[in-house]
């Protein structure tokens, strides 16, 4: 029978383990260029934005087809602001 601590071990080798493992690739790759870096932020900023105004402008527009208030417009700009943030944490994930 595997007690708690049991798990929190294998937890902590495991990280252990992928820090490990990321110091030997960033020692044999060395730094990421400036460049590189720089255009990482650019795109993720784009992932954020573009989603967002997708967004605001599709809660304009149901806002204008049923006539109602700030609910859709709200509603919209939050859910591609969410789905903005979600692909840039999955991209950033991913390198």
């Amino acid at each position: 029978m595997s007690t708690p601590n049991h798990k929190g071990r294998k937890d902590m080798e495991e990280a252990v383990r992928l820090r490990k493992q990321r110091r030997d690739s960033w020692k044999q790759q060395g730094e990421r260029p400036l460049w590189k870096n720089l255009s990482m932020v650019g795109a993720l900023g784009w992932l954020v934005v573009v989603p967002t105004l997708i967004g605001v402008f599709a809660g304009r527009w149901l806002d204008g087809l049923f006539g109602s208030g700030v609910t859709f417009s709200g509603a919209m700009t939050f859910l591609g602001a969410g789905l903005g943030f979600y692909l840039a944490w999955k991209r950033m994930n991913e390198e």
